[in-house]
């Protein structure tokens, strides 16, 4: 099968908050289901195992699911996605605030929250799917939530190896008009018709992890 066809599977943007051995960290999926619509209320979440979220939910039990929107940054992505916390400072950039659990909830514009607690999970050989309650949460909704098409199409951002969305990119799949280039650190590609790289001012940096011009190499 051509795994591209899986694109067309619906997803949404959430930042995950964990509770870490040097501190309050955090990450980016698109991979959050719900389960149940009745007490108690469940969702599935999907994670690379070489995530060191997926680590601290393994230990802790213990997770925030925050629902990104179209008016969070893609630099918040980009920072949260592209990144590891295991070494602690993840989120010295990013709005959050601690529960009094220890887990972090991002606050970067997002539609609504939620604090998980994990009751299962089973091993696929790349991936963990979690099984968690939810114990806790927003009483209301704001903001139109980002989904990953809105992210990849109107973002343009790009998309960690270990992500289970993630396909090699092809030049035809990104109408590459012959000049386009690549950001190093989290993916993003260049490729605007009317204003060549060239043409960007010095001080510009990548929409999505805010490197600079040099970060960028041609595609």
């Amino acid at each position: 099968m051509e795994p591209n066809i899986l694109r067309t599977l619906s997803y949404g943007m959430y930042a995950i908050g964990v509770k870490g051995n040097s501190g309050p960290s955090a990450c980016i999926v698109n991979t959050v289901m719900q389960v149940t619509n009745t007490a108690p209320l469940m969702i599935t979440l999907s994670m690379s195992r070489d995530n060191y979220s997926c680590q601290c939910i393994k230990e802790h039990k213990l997770f925030t699911v925050a629902v990104l929107s179209e008016d969070t940054s893609g630099a918040v992505v980009g920072a949260l996605g592209f990144t590891s916390g295991k070494n602690g400072g993840k989120l010295s950039n990013i709005r959050h605030k601690v529960l009094r659990e220890g887990v972090p909830v991002i606050r970067e514009n997002i539609c609504c929250w939620f604090l998980c607690r994990m009751v299962d999970c089973m091993e696929s050989p790349t991936h963990t799917l979690f099984l968690a309650e939810i114990i806790a949460g927003s009483e209301h909704t704001r903001r139109k939530p980002m989904t990953y098409d809105y992210y990849r199409q109107v973002i343009k951002g790009g998309v960690p190896k270990n992500a289970p969305v993630y396909q090699p990119l092809r030049p035809a799949d990104e109408g590459n008009d012959g000049e386009m280039l690549v950001c190093t650190v989290c993916g993003y590609l260049y490729n605007d018709p009317d204003v060549s790289f060239e043409e960007l001012s010095d001080d510009w940096v990548c929409p999505i992890c805010g490197m600079p011009k040099s970060a960028f190499v041609r595609k």
